[in-house]
């Protein structure tokens, strides 16, 4: 307990006391389904619940960081593993850092690499001391550390970095689970240590794959470990919405309510609705960038697959009613011609449509928590994957 009211202290210091970066809960919304907060880093304040497109090598695929600013985006998640790769974080670094060397004046986080620790490495290739991974530039072993994933997220100088974690696959042992928190406690610590800057947020990462019980506990050590902020790792990664949202409440309930909480790599819109439903703040996906790049674009009625020959001659923009600059340019037709030559223009203008259309999403579903309609914003998304149309109603149960 004693722990918990330090936390309270440093949450309001934060704001009070004029430090760079801070959180606040501005409102819960009825009944606890949801909450409104502001996010202040030393590039900007943001109003949560937020979405971040993903930049993963200082770029949200095909779109200049100006583009990206047009969309409403003031936040944006870079990948410490490909930085550290190439450019390399010593050349971001000299340049001044992330933000001047992408020309970017919002707020940036980094991830640590350990999503790449779950998707590029062997088992075999973890080590209490750090995971070894092969570079996809030059085929070289490089090895992965607590240590080195901090000095390179201070040099690229994001306002927020990530604690070293591992992520679990799915399905996972109850054993392999453990043994992935307990290590990424571990990680952690050694994290803390190291990490220097006091213009960073660094946050720690709960896991716990999708089991409660182990979610409760790694929350709860993460915390008094005295993270600020937090990442919910692991979701997303096979296992089926139900068990997702049970793992996010198990660690959602377990973390100091007045902390930031980032529900990484996650996911559709009614991922991410159901997420802020239950008080997390801050998401990341590729997904806006990823369907436009196979001609997907997001409307309220669903996905549109822009390369159909319906579109050929069709002279209405993707959305009606839609503010994004594509929309306000372009019509399906042009779009459709531009796709199916390969121009990389099309990337461009599908992608930056389907960001919007995920920053107009956070717009209502901030709005939806203060007027304590989130519930029904949720009912109302159409299904966007197969496990949508699965599970479409066990979304609004709760």
């Amino acid at each position: 307990m004693v722990g918990l009211c330090l936390r309270q202290v440093v949450y309001c210091a934060a704001i009070i006391m004029g430090k760079a970066y801070g959180f606040e809960i501005l409102k819960a919304g009825a009944e606890q389904k949801g909450r409104l907060g502001r996010l202040t880093t030393p590039h900007g304040v943001l109003d949560t619940p937020t979405f971040m497109p993903c930049a993963s090598q200082a770029v949200v695929k095909a779109c200049a960081p100006e583009d990206i600013a047009q969309t409403g985006v003031r936040m944006m998640v870079c990948n410490t593993w490909h930085l550290h790769l190439r450019p390399g974080e010593d050349v971001v670094g000299e340049m001044g850092g992330l933000h001047r060397f992408m020309g970017w004046d919002g707020a940036l986080a980094t991830d640590s690499g350990g999503f790449q620790a779950f998707s590029l490495a062997r088992p075999k290739d973890v080590t209490e001391d750090g995971v070894w991974l092969m570079s996809p530039v030059d085929g070289s072993r490089q090895f992965l550390t607590p240590e080195v994933s901090v000095a390179a997220q201070e040099k690229l100088g994001a306002d927020i970095a990530v604690a070293l974690d591992i992520c679990t696959p799915y399905p996972a042992s109850v054993e392999t689970a453990l043994e992935a928190l307990q290590k990424t406690l571990r990680w952690g610590q050694r994290c803390l240590k190291v990490h220097s800057r006091d213009d960073q947020w660094l946050w720690g990462v709960a896991q716990g794959s999708v089991y409660s019980d182990l979610r409760a506990q790694s929350a709860s050590w993460m915390a008094e470990l005295g993270f600020t902020g937090f990442g919910i790792g692991g979701l997303s990664v096979g296992e089926s919405r139900e068990e997702m949202m049970a793992a996010l409440e198990a660690s959602n309930n377990n973390l100091p309510r007045e902390a930031p909480k980032w529900v990484m790599g996650v996911g559709t819109p009614r991922d991410i609705v159901a997420a802020g439903l239950r008080g997390t703040d801050v998401f990341d996906c590729v997904l806006p960038t990823r369907m436009a790049r196979h001609g997907s674009v997001l409307t309220a009625e669903g996905a549109l697959k822009i390369g159909n020959a319906t579109f050929r001659a069709d002279e209405a923009p993707i959305e009606a009613g839609c503010d994004c600059v594509t929309c306000r340019a372009h019509s399906r037709a042009y779009l459709h011609h531009l796709f199916r030559l390969g121009e990389a223009a099309a990337w461009r203008l599908l992608s930056l449509h389907n960001v919007r259309w995920y920053a107009r999403l956070m717009e209502r579903l901030r709005a939806a928590i203060g007027a304590g309609t989130a519930e029904k914003l949720l009912a109302e998304l159409p299904v966007w994957t197969q496990r949508d149309q699965e599970e479409g109603e066990a979304d609004v149960a709760m």
